[in-house]
């Protein structure tokens, strides 16, 4: 019933027009389908034809004792003799493990903390600190390069430029490359020289902790460390777990510094035996690709497990900005 006043009937209010939603033409999504499948094919012909297939033929000579030389379609099916032989009848195996663990878990740690380190160096509004930044960063673009290597490997020899600068302050050095005691160590260095891509990263971090906390914290009394390992390194925490899995994977699949330095052999003495350097030499020098396809899949299955315990171990120790613990 209609309200009426003294001057009329009021209007009742009416409500607003529901604009009708466009209608989608029939077999519009179907027409636009194989124009994403096209544009889709040179990633999926790269998947198929570089990773995905190859992987699977691996995954299969993995269970043969095919030598490269001989058609696979005579190749003979031995079952799991390459991965019995691989835990139980070949100390070259093992060795090459114990060499990559050691460079892994002595250069990955010392790699992060010189790239925190110059990070938090260079995280001021000095002049000219943009130079440095990139300077800092330039061996990382040159990432495992032969040449690279090769001027590593002619820095360190007996008769190089680090023996000719240390001679000078009267201190006789190593034959580095060539020594068996040094010549991983050598290696090291090269990849803890190389923190320029970590630096960046924890650059950014850096500039996403509020300066709020650090003048609270100056104010409340803390000095330079406690506002280190009680701000910065809590808030980088999410940095530093993303770069630790980064470089940990990077570290276990060193492979061109060790081939350069060593001439191809893992020398001297084995000792830069690195794993992925004994496949090569078991698949193309030896001719075993069956029991090289071997190391690689418990290659994959191994760095597969190093990177879930680090994730698992993340929720203890890594912090994030929302309080949430993942």
């Amino acid at each position: 019933m209609a309200l009426t006043t003294a001057s009329g009937p009021v209007p009742r209010a009416t409500a607003p027009a529901r604009t009708a939603a466009p209608r989608r033409r029939p077999g519009a999504g179907r027409r636009d389908g194989p124009a994403g499948y096209v544009f889709l094919s040179p990633w999926l012909i790269g998947l198929m034809g570089i990773t995905a297939i190859p992987m699977l033929l691996s995954l299969y000579l993995s269970f043969t004792n095919y030598d490269v030389l001989t058609p696979l379609s005579e190749v003979e099916w031995v079952g799991l003799a390459n991965y019995r032989r691989m835990f139980t009848a070949d100390p070259s195996y093992w060795h090459s493990v114990r060499v990559t663990a050691t460079f892994a878990l002595v250069a990955v740690p010392l790699k992060l903390a010189a790239a925190l380190g110059v990070a938090l160096l260079l995280n001021r509004a000095w002049r000219g600190v943009g130079l440095f930044r990139g300077l800092f960063y330039l061996p990382s673009l040159l990432g495992g390069s032969v040449a690279l290597s090769i001027v590593w490997r002619t820095m360190f020899s007996g008769d190089g430029s680090v023996n000719s600068l240390l001679a000078i302050f009267g201190i006789t050095g190593e034959p580095w490359v060539n020594d068996p005691d040094w010549a991983l160590q050598t290696l090291m260095v090269l990849a803890i020289w190389q923190f320029g891509a970590p630096m960046v990263i924890f650059l950014a971090g850096l500039k996403q902790v509020p300066t709020e906390l650090y003048e609270a914290a100056a104010v409340d009394g803390a000095g330079a460390w406690r506002r280190f390992f009680h701000i910065t390194l809590p808030m980088l925490s999410p940095v530093i777990f993303f770069n630790l899995v980064l470089e940990t994977i990077h570290g276990f699949q060193g492979f061109t510094a060790a081939f350069v330095l060593s001439n191809g052999t893992g020398g001297p003495v084995d000792s830069t035996l690195m794993y992925t350097l004994n496949l090569y030499i078991k698949g193309f020098t030896d001719l075993e690709m069956g029991y090289a396809s071997a190391m690689a899949w418990v290659f994959l299955l191994a760095i597969g497990l190093v990177t879930a315990v680090l994730f698992s171990t993340g929720r203890f120790w890594v912090h994030y900005s929302d309080g949430a613990d993942r």
